[in-house]
């Protein structure tokens, strides 16, 4: 008969040792078996979240677009109708001198609200880029602590 020590120093049996050793493996097995079903539930759950931040990010930059590409239009439609305006005014005027001084407060006027209309252009660029790449941002610390909690385990 084989005898075996067991964790508290106390010699047991071969059938007995066997019994323990089957039982403290089994116990270890479902404990690893759990851990690994977690950690998939976590990868997929962290898939799905991923993915679901990227259509988010998706959605505000297509907002973002849209709204940039309302600000164009409607620059561009009043650039367009100031340009008339001016023209119709610049074709009327008596004289050299008033044509020069139409034309001058044309440009300078127009220059400023084409400055006025690449500030705002940008700014709403800049904000959406940072609304768009939030949830991205986001998803990253999360698999940054994904990482973290798989070496502490």
């Amino acid at each position: 008969m084989v005898n075996a020590k067991i964790k508290s120093g106390e010699k047991i049996n071969g059938t007995e040792a066997v019994e323990t050793a089957f039982k403290n493996g089994s116990e270890a097995f479902k404990s690893n078996f759990d851990k690994m079903v977690k950690g998939y539930d976590r990868f997929f759950g962290f898939g799905r979240e991923t993915m679901e931040a990227y259509v988010k990010a998706a959605n505000v930059a297509g907002k973002g677009v849209e709204t940039i590409h309302g600000e164009i239009y409607a620059y561009s439609k009043q650039s367009f109708e100031d340009s008339v305006s001016a023209a119709k005014a610049l074709f009327g005027s008596k004289s050299v001198h008033e044509a020069f001084e139409l034309q001058t407060d044309f440009v300078k006027s127009a220059f400023e609200a084409y400055v006025s209309e690449v500030s705002k252009i940008s700014e709403i660029a800049f904000s959406t880029a940072k609304d768009a790449i939030s949830p991205i941002h986001g998803r990253v610390q999360a698999w940054a602590d994904a990482v973290e909690e798989a070496r502490a385990a």
